[in-house]
């Protein structure tokens, strides 16, 4: 497994409910998405930096959907008006307290 964290810059002017509104749109694109565990869509007002915190069982999963030029790229560039700073991390264990389960890479 692993774990990317996602960051962009908002384009300032761009109101907290902007961005929510605009995360709570694009979400349902992800359900169902191949290799992808979870996602979290995080956001910080006072740097105006948002991003998601995305969990996927192989880097393969996750490259398809981060290719340079790729929809997923093109969405964020066209909303935000920048590239997102991509960071992969391995993620061998997954504490998850909701399924109660302790889920570790392979």
């Amino acid at each position: 497994m692993i774990t990317a964290l996602v960051q962009f810059k908002v384009k300032d002017g761009t109101t907290r409910d902007e961005v929510f509104s605009n995360m709570q749109n694009v979400a349902p694109k992800f359900e169902g998405m191949p290799g992808l565990i979870r996602k979290n869509f995080v956001f910080d007002g006072d740097r105006g930096v948002g991003g998601g915190v995305y969990t996927w069982e192989n880097l393969e999963a996750a490259e398809k959907v981060y290719v340079e030029g790729g929809p997923w790229r093109t969405a964020i560039k066209t909303l935000y008006g920048v590239d997102p700073d991509i960071t992969i991390f391995e993620t061998p264990v997954i504490v998850d307290n909701e399924q109660g389960e302790i889920k570790k890479a392979s």
